[in-house]
């Protein structure tokens, strides 16, 4: 088979891959110009046999700021557009003025097992003001209108994954017209581009159009402008304004603007550049120009021609898309549209759409989450909603940091800065919150926080009062460090980790029936464990989740304290905290437990889609089939207990549990799961349902959990290889202590690789088979303590070859 993958350089390279193909279906060998055409196509690539006709069927661009779905219409085009700093309301202090005052009541409650009461009382004074945060709001539509006759053909609308360039081809009226999209993070544009093999064949009239309070007019001679404010939303008003503006250069024919109507006729090709601004400058400010920042970016990127914005646009994409390869295998599938692929239901005789999944969750997060910009929401940066599910926010109690998950072994590091600067401000807002609803010192976030970094708890108190939101992120920070050894960086953040540990330490409550110190009030996320006067409670003191980030968090501040010498005496009261807190459990049923009691009933038998008490198997690694072998078991009996229920971004969770229990076939038949039309949209979005990206950026990091672990100080390489997937290969994944992996394998098992070390530590590899590692052709002295492992030093900048033993 053909493959396409990059050097680290980011050259397109293409080689022949492991398996041949031989998976051909009946109904694709007949049609042989099909299966032909499977052959030279890049494989990376979303394509489709006609224009979109819903949301979901649309393709998505982004630099990160700006987004764009693009339907690849026709008669017209659909584009619609995002600004990713467009909230409704405005700045906003959530906290509650009463949370303070009822908390030793509420806590009083909960040790008294009074669990309605409490959660009343928390629902009436702790929850905040209001008690539903903000939601990201869409900003328009460009619609562009061409005439003509309604018959086509040829039609072909592709997204490329290497070039991150839409393409919509197709012949009417004789003409074949084509029209590119991509969106520039250099240039910080969205770019069209439509030409026709006829001279002066490209006419077209183009018109924003928007759901939020706008106006449209002339900005120019070839540029439109659409003007706008964000909606209201619980009682606060609207402020963010904005601006867009799209200008049309064309070649050939004119083009002028009339009123709010961009008017291009007889051209031969057009570009048309498409600009957004915002007043919002921060959570606390939205005094901006959005004129000066649309007009600003739309006047640099005018003075370029397109040739020129293209290559800085692919150029820059590549630099990171191109630092991973994957192979997993092909089929005549491959020739198929990718609609027909997902609805076909045929993974294992389909495996590179395993592989499109995976870099097509890459190519997301590149799109979602690039500096200038904000961290990606649970849509990204692509939503068409005033009113999206779920406001379109950051939940942290999952969703948010699921995002993230793929971001460092997939290579793509920088994708987390704006997730840094997100926490940032949470620990801002976070440290008010701490002070007005705790009395504590440090900072807290609970379980959502918006374009206004609300951090006091929201929704319902069922939902809302879980304190360990902003905790987790903290573990963000410490994972970059784990992978990068950036010591720069982690100075940089140690004041958020160590922000974080300060609120704990200052509201950790001692149990009175056990000793440990535990959370109070709290919940295990979204989860009930009794009926209560009728009613399902959550509200609970020390669930496991909570221990389970805590022991990360208090472990992750005592290795960043060391490694910095910063904050000693701290340091010494967080390991004792530490060593206080409730170990994970086994309860009644051989599960783990999800509380600090073994709670019976409906409770241990929960089918909820959050799974929050294996927190500890993944992302996290207390859970470990080699050091931990009972709790795995018991990890193991609780992924059975809860079932096969669960949205997408749940079942992307269950890949990456089944995968670090080393299960690769309950791993596979989750990833199969993830990829049923069910939960995969046409293009290739994560169904909650609706449309959620945490699935994609989970099932990618899922991917990668069958292929390469690296917690508990070592590298396993496959250890969770599916059966459908005997041969294959991958190259610059990433391992945890700076490495950087190439891999092929056949029949299942390490035939070659390549371990580039960037920071000179020890490394323990493990395989299924003992492997010989060589550097410069010269074998490396190393320990072999047991069968399949390796431990060797390493050196900065050592490239280390490793192969199947004779």
């Amino acid at each position: 088979m053909v493959t396409h993958g990059y050097t680290r350089r980011g050259v397109l390279t293409t080689g022949l891959g492991a398996a041949a193909g031989s998976l051909l279906t009946s109904g694709l060998a007949a049609d042989p110009a099909r299966a032909a055409r499977s052959a030279t196509d890049n494989p990376l690539t979303l394509w489709y046999g006609k224009p979109a006709a819903a949301w979901l069927e649309a393709l998505p661009v982004g630099c990160g700021r700006l987004g764009a779905m693009v339907f690849g219409g026709v008669a017209t085009e659909r584009l619609q557009l995002n600004e990713d700093s467009i909230w409704a309301g405005g700045p906003h202090n959530y906290d509650s003025p009463e949370a303070l005052a009822a908390l030793p009541q509420i806590r009083q409650l909960v040790w008294e097992d009074k669990w309605q009461a409490a959660q009343n009382l928390a629902d009436q004074k702790f929850l905040g003001r209001p008690s539903e945060q903000a939601p990201y709001q869409v900003l328009g539509d460009l619609a562009l209108t061409f005439p003509g006759s309604a018959e086509f053909t040829e039609y072909r609308r592709e997204l490329d994954l290497t070039r991150a360039v839409t393409t919509v081809t197709y012949v009417r009226d004789g003409v074949r017209h084509t029209r590119e999209v991509f969106a520039s993070n250099p240039d910080q544009v969205i770019v069209v581009r439509h030409t026709a093999d006829k001279p002066g064949a490209v006419t077209f009239q183009a018109a924003f159009s928007s759901a939020q309070s706008s106006t449209t007019a002339a900005a120019g001679k070839a540029t439109i402008a659409l003007d706008g404010v964000s909606g209201d939303t619980q009682g606060m008003q609207g402020e963010v304004r904005f601006q867009a503006l799209a200008r049309a250069e064309a070649k050939g024919g004119t083009v002028r603007a009339d009123g709010g109507t961009l008017i291009v006729e007889g051209a031969d090709e057009v570009t048309l550049l498409i600009s957004m601004g915002s007043s919002y400058r921060s959570f606390k400010d939205v005094g901006g120009d959005p004129a000066q920042v649309a007009e600003r970016h739309l006047g640099r990127a005018s003075r370029r021609p397109y040739e020129v914005l293209l290559r800085k646009h692919v150029r820059d994409y590549q630099r990171l898309f191109g630092r991973v390869a994957i192979d997993l295998g092909t089929s005549a599938a491959v020739a198929l549209p990718t609609d027909e692929r997902i609805a076909r239901k045929q993974l294992d005789t389909d495996p590179q759409l395993a592989a499109l999944y995976f870099q097509y969750g890459r190519y997301l997060l590149i799109s979602s989450s690039r500096s200038p910009g904000y961290a990606a929401n649970l849509q990204g940066v692509w939503n068409d909603s005033l009113t999206p599910a779920w406001e379109s926010k950051y939940t942290i109690n999952i969703n948010c940091e699921m995002n993230y998950w793929p971001a460092a072994p997939a290579n793509l590091t920088e994708c987390m800065e704006p997730l840094f600067d997100l926490i940032k401000d949470l620990a801002e807002s976070g440290a008010r919150t701490a002070r007005t609803q705790y009395g504590a010192g440090g900072w807290v976030a609970h379980h959502n926080t918006d374009g206004w970094r609300g951090t006091a708890p929201v929704d319902f108190a069922f939902y809302g009062v879980w304190p360990t939101g902003g905790a987790w992120l903290c573990l963000t920070l410490w994972e970059h460090y784990l992978y990068t050894g950036d010591e720069r960086r982690l100075r940089e953040h140690f004041p958020l980790i160590k922000g974080s540990v300060e609120f704990f330490l200052d509201t950790l409550q001692t149990d009175p029936r056990t000793g440990y110190l535990v959370t109070n009030p709290s919940h295990s996320p979204e989860v009930g464990h009794h009926e209560d006067g009728g009613e399902n409670v959550s509200i609970c003191a020390g669930p496991t989740m909570d221990m389970q980030i805590l022991r990360d968090l208090f472990g992750a501040f005592e290795e960043a304290s060391t490694i910095l010498r910063l904050a000693e005496d701290m340091r010494e009261r967080a390991r004792q905290a530490r060593a206080r807190l409730v170990p994970t459990q086994v309860g009644h049923l051989g599960q783990i437990q999800e509380w600090q009691e073994d709670y019976r009933g409906d409770a241990a038998l929960s089918r909820s889609r959050h799974i929050s008490h294996l927190w500890g198997l993944f992302p996290s690694h207390q859970i470990d089939p080699r050091l931990t072998p009972d709790l795995a078991t018991a990890a193991r009996r609780t992924l059975e207990l809860r079932g096969e229920a669960g949205a997408g971004w749940s079942l992307a969770w269950k890949i990456n549990f089944w995968a670090r229990l080393l299960d690769a076939p309950e791993a596979y038949k989750r990833l199969s799961n993830l990829l049923l039309p069910a939960r995969t949209a046409p293009n290739m979005f994560d169904l909650h349902p609706p449309f959620q990206i945490d699935g994609n950026f989970g099932g990618t990091s899922g991917i990668t959990e069958m292929l390469l672990q690296s917690h508990g100080d070592q590298v396993h390489l496959l250890p969770a290889l599916p059966a459908a997937w005997p041969a294959g290969s991958f190259s610059g994944l990433r391992a945890r202590g700076g490495f950087e992996i190439d891999l092929e394998w056949s029949g299942g098992a390490v035939l070659r690789g390549k371990i580039c070390s960037d920071l000179g530590r020890k490394l323990t590899l493990r395989t299924a088979k003992d492997v010989t590692v060589t550097e410069h052709g010269r074998p490396v002295k190393g320990e072999r303590p047991e069968p399949g492992v390796i431990v060797f030093n390493t050196r900065r900048g050592g490239v280390y070859d490793v192969a199947v033993s004779a």
